[in-house]
């Protein structure tokens, strides 16, 4: 461990990396077994790279991310690159996007020198912005693929890096076997050693302010603004994000009011100093939004996430606490659902188009595709297999993710679902409705659906694989007063589906519960999903199901 340790700090650009290194390994040579379990830590494994790329904890070691492991990344990439595009092809190009996260910058430049090193066009984007522009500018730009410096609503001390690719792909997110093939040849440049021998060039591009101007406008496109957005009092946090200075721009192109902006939260800052995991779905991210809608009076609540990816939106609520409900991505991706599909109804486009959304998201979008004619189609998690649906002309996840403009952005676009949201929200103001109508008028169509979320973390991942296996080996007959009609194992394949650790568990009265380990942390999720007669039905099932489905875990222990 020390000597790897020690090769590692031989290559390692970082001042501060180096100095945290340096450290542990004086300690731990000195004997000190808390530095050498720290050590033990960072060089036991390395951050694998997957159809995700690459996401983890800022620090020094293969198992963090930081400048030696980024330069390994991007050289790996750009041996992939070249080698698709074949030794007669022109210099294929690549562009690079950072957020305001810490490092960001520096990882994004990296990255550029490593590509223009590598003889491909390297094309950073000209300051941090939202992940949604770089997956734009990777179909603008004709690149054969992208890199986003990003960990999204991580913690603040992560960091990460999304990989795009262009071509056929259409700027979405990697999926096998390219994850594969990219790993491959990291692999190769982590074996070959130092990283400094790694050619560099300064003689990357910096893109215009064309790129940004593009999405401004087609964004903008999305939902200009009714004759129902004058005078409507909204409240917007970036959450310490990069979502605003795009955002603004946008909102006076489209023509709608400006926000009352949650001041503390406008601006980038890598430190997230107001809240301690920047999630919009996190207990008490949203607190200092709700304070100010309340002073405000506001009638609307809209958030993006750090690198303006997810949307969350909450309402006014007399029943909940402080006043205000955040609603969840199931009710969201209904609404834009219906919205999308109406659209491509009343245009006389619903032949061939379709709607996308996660299987573990609320099956209330089949009903609303089956109603207007058109395609569905249920994708493994992520916006890599959403984005990738045939026909889609709107997707999304429950986890707060939408795309509204599979022409512009084949990815999540917290930037382009806000847009859209507003232009709901506007629509039903001029004839006098709110947001909370429109959920009424959805449940009256297409019939109640209510959703839940049960998340178990674990100290030992294992535990995640015995209760899967002993579901598998002995399929519950009821889950609370239910009885089970089918269990769906996704690894044995499902519905043409690429085989899954996931379990879909089928009851009687037509209600769901699907079951997977999270791919991001040591969690067990458990998405449960019934339809009702009325709201306040489906209220009551899901509470039902979901006291059944504790009950369940509790048993298997």
């Amino acid at each position: 461990m020390l000597d790897r340790a020690r090769s590692w700090l031989a290559q390692d650009p970082d001042p501060e990396t180096r100095s945290e290194l340096a450290a542990l390994i004086e300690a731990a040579e000195a004997g000190d077994e808390e530095a050498s379990a720290g050590l033990a830590d960072r060089f036991s494994a390395r951050l694998a790279f997957g159809t995700a790329g690459l996401r983890g904890e800022l620090g020094s070691g293969s198992n963090r991310m930081n400048r030696v492991l980024v330069a390994q990344a991007a050289a790996g990439l750009a041996a992939y690159v070249v080698e698709k595009a074949g030794v007669d092809a022109a210099p294929p190009t690549i562009v690079v996007g950072y957020d305001g996260r810490r490092n960001s910058r520096v990882f994004a430049k990296d990255s550029a020198e490593i590509f223009a090193g590598a003889g491909l066009r390297a094309v950073l984007l000209p300051r941090l912005l939202p992940t949604p522009v770089l997956a734009f500018a990777v179909r603008r730009l004709g690149a054969a693929a992208g890199v986003m410096v990003t960990a999204s609503h991580n913690p603040p001390d992560d960091n990460g890096y999304k990989v795009y690719l262009g071509g056929p792909d259409d700027g979405s997110q990697i999926v096998s076997p390219a994850d594969a093939e990219i790993a491959a040849h990291i692999e190769r440049v982590a074996a070959a050693g130092d990283i400094s021998t790694l050619p560099r060039s300064l003689g990357y591009e910096v893109a215009g302010e064309s790129v940004v101007d593009d999405y401004i406008e087609a964004t903008a496109a999305v939902a200009p603004a009714p004759a129902g957005a004058a005078g409507l009092t909204w409240v917007y946090t970036a959450m310490h994000g990069v979502g605003w200075e795009t955002f603004s721009r946008i909102l006076e192109r489209a023509g709608y009011p400006a926000p009352i902006p949650v001041a503390d939260q406008l601006e980038p800052d890598g430190a997230f100093p107001t809240v301690s995991f920047p999630n919009p779905e996190e207990p008490g991210a949203m607190d200092l939004a709700f304070a100010q809608a309340r002073e405000s009076g506001a009638e609307l609540v809209i958030a993006n996430d750090p690198d303006a990816d997810r949307l969350a939106v909450a309402v006014p609520d007399p029943d909940a606490d402080g006043g205000w409900r955040r609603l969840t991505g199931n009710q969201i991706g209904l609404l834009l659902g219906w919205r999308a599909a109406r659209r491509a109804a009343e245009d006389g486009h619903a032949a061939g188009a379709s709607l996308a959304c996660s299987l573990v998201s609320s099956p209330g979008l089949r009903t609303v595709a089956e109603h207007y004619g058109l395609d569905f189609h249920a994708t493994l998690t992520g916006f890599k297999w959403i984005s990738r649906a045939p026909g889609i002309v709107f997707g999304f996840e429950e986890a707060l993710g939408y795309l509204v403009n599979p022409e512009t952005v084949r990815d999540k676009d917290g930037i382009s679902a806000a847009i859209a949201m507003l232009g709901m929200v506007s629509e039903a103001r001029g004839r006098g409705a709110t947001l909370s109508d429109l959920l009424a008028e959805f449940d009256d169509t297409f019939g109640a659906f209510a959703s839940d979320q049960i998340s178990v973390r674990v100290d030992d991942v294992s535990t995640i694989g015995r209760i899967m296996d002993a579901l598998r080996a002995d399929h519950p007959s009821a889950i609370g007063e239910v009885a089970v009609e089918r269990v769906d194992d996704l690894r044995e394949g499902v519905d043409e589906l690429p085989p899954g650790d996931v379990l879909r568990i089928w009851l009687v009265d037509g209600s769901r519960v699907i079951v997977r380990p999270s791919g991001t942390e040591p969690k067990l999720k458990l998405y449960l999903d019934v339809r009702g007669d009325s709201s306040a039905d489906a209220a009551e099932r899901i509470a039902a199901l979901s006291a059944g489905a504790r009950e369940l875990l509790d048993a298997i222990g």
